[in-house]
This record gives C-alpha cells, structure tokens and sequence, in this order.
C-alpha cells in the first residue's frame, strides 16, 4: 500500500478491541517477513530504515513482542529483540515460501503474519487481531483469519493473525498441487481461507515508498504522539521491556518541578528509576517510587507556603523567627 497522506486514527472501536488490554490472550508465535527486494525504495534495506530513530524491523518486532517464539524470515542482522531466524527456498521466491518457511519453526495454535514496514503497528493492534480470532472460535464457520484493511478497505495479509492448522492445511495444499509455494501469490493461500476484517488505515500503513517513509517520519513527531514515540525509542536503545506509567511520572516531574525547582524534575525522575531498579522492580515498583516521591514534592511546597504565609502575617514586620514557646515573654 502506498498512501500520500497521514493515515487517520479509527474513529470507533473495532471489532475485538475489548481484548486489547487483555495482558494474557491466546498463546501466539509470530512470522515477520523482512526479505522483500524493496525495488521502490530503489533495492535499500527497508527492514532496516529507520522511523523515529528504530529501524522498522525493531518496530515491529516491539508489535509483536507477546509471541511465545518470533520468527523473521530474511538474512540474519542485528535486532533489539531475540528472534528465530529462517529463509524461504529459494531466496526470493516470494512472500508465500517465506511464509511456509516461517510456519516451520512455530507450534502455537495461533500465528500473526506481519510484513516487515509497519511503523504504526502497536501491541494492542496485535492483541485486537488474536482476540478477534480467538473469540471468533465458538461461532460457526469459526474464523481462521482475521487482518485488517486499509483506508481504501484492501485487505492486508501482511498484518493478520491466523489459525495455524489453516495455514498448514492450505500450505499443503498447495504444495502437492504446485511442487512448492514458490513464486505463487499470498492470495492464493489466503483466498481459501475464512477471514474477518478488521479496518484499520493507521496500524495497516505500510512503507514502500521514500513518500510513505515522510509520511511516517513527520506523523510520529506530531504532538499528539511525539512523546510516546520518544520514550519507545529509547525503551529500545537501553534495551528496557518495561511498560510504566508514564503520565504518572510526567506528574511526578511536574510536581518536583513547580514545589521544588525546574532541576528537580529530571533529577527526581532518574532517582525513581535508579530506585526501582535497585529494588529489582517492574511497573509497580516505578509506581509506588514515584508516589512517594511526588508526595515528598508537595510536603516541600506545603512547607514553603506554610513559610510564606507566616513571614507576610499580620504584625511580623517580615521574617519571622521560631516560634519561642510558653513563657517566651517571661
């Protein structure tokens, strides 16, 4: 897909999105596929450009980081993230051998096919698409597909999670009628599968073009999502997994830094982590470092104004000393 504008956010809740939050869901692997020639973006390694400082491979493979096993079909590189690495036969024969190539090192009942150039792509997206499908299982014909559409509502098989015994049948389908999936279309696997839409024009977007790339770039710096993308970058860099609170902290730094002094706010944040980290804590830890310390900010500013008040009272002249106690005039 290739789109000349920002995609817009989904304006109503989609199908399945009560399981977005959902932090267990079905057992899933993942099949990222990253071998692509990328001839439109003039033969550069697409997977590794990158959006928002993270190459898009990274990005994705932060989508998907729920799977039990992660599997990236293309010639092995660097990644933020563990992962298994295969190759379809022959190199280059097309996205469904790299597909099959991938399905090989999976054994969960559940599978998400990804493309590699998917720099909107989010974990709740991927959790939407598997609780889609898995819910879809007490219903007759049950799903044994469920990808999300574009804004121009073409389906996108490249972001999709599917019933791995589905994908298996029809593979060997194919196989025994063809000799191997090389060279064939993904639609002809896809074609003979049951599927659900899901419309999503911001998480289908796809990069293949140096247009798309702009477009991405210059979406991810807006207001609205600059932070965020910031604060993922860097999870990636310092290789953290760690999911906090972040408007919390944002309120923390805040505080510390209209009670205290604009210094205080980075600073007091750093020692929240440093403090976290010491007692070998995950998001509850960051939460309850961060509570005590913002309560600390507002005791300081309670202090200061109590200061303020008794220095400016009636009869004080002006600073005002302790107070002397009983007897002080004795």
């Amino acid at each position: 897909m290739t789109a000349n504008a920002p995609p817009d956010e989904p304006d109503e809740p989609q199908p399945g999105a009560t399981d977005a939050d959902d932090g267990a869901g079905p057992v899933f692997d993942a099949v990222v596929l990253a071998g692509g020639a990328a001839r439109r973006l003039g033969g550069t390694d697409k997977p590794g450009v990158r959006v928002g400082g993270r190459a898009l491979l990274d990005r994705v493979l932060a989508a998907c980081s729920d799977a039990r096993t992660t599997v990236v079909v293309a010639a092995p590189r660097t990644t933020a993230r563990p992962v298994v690495w295969a190759r379809e036969e022959p190199p280059g024969g097309g996205p469904l051998a790299a597909l099959a190539a991938g399905l090989g090192h999976t054994t969960a009942p559940y599978v998400v096919v990804l493309s590699a150039d998917l720099p909107f792509l989010d974990r709740p997206t991927v959790r939407r698409l598997l609780g889609a499908l898995h819910a879809g299982a007490t219903r007759s014909p049950r799903p044994e597909g469920v990808l999300l559409s574009d804004s121009g509502g073409r389906d996108q098989p490249l972001v999709a999670a599917y019933r791995s015994d589905a994908l298996r049948r029809e593979l060997a389908a194919l196989t025994a009628e063809y000799g191997s999936p090389a060279g064939l279309p993904l639609r002809r696997l896809t074609g003979a599968l049951d599927l659900t839409r899901i419309s999503d024009p911001v998480a289908s977007f796809d990069c293949d073009t140096w247009e798309d790339i702009t477009v991405a770039r210059a979406r991810i710096r807006e207001h609205g999502h600059v932070l965020d993308e910031w604060i993922s970058a860097v999870k990636d860099e310092l290789g953290i997994d760690l999911d906090v609170d972040t408007g919390l902290l944002l309120d923390l730094a805040r505080d510390a830094a209209h009670s205290v002094a604009r210094p205080a706010a980075p600073l007091t944040t750093f020692l929240v982590g440093y403090a976290a980290a010491r007692a070998q804590g995950g998001p509850e830890e960051v939460a309850e470092a961060a509570r005590k310390a913002a309560a600390l900010a507002l005791r300081w500013a309670d202090e200061e104004a109590a200061g303020a008040a008794r220095s400016t009272g009636p009869g004080t002249g002006g600073a005002s000393a302790p107070d002397a106690g009983p007897g002080a005039d004795a």
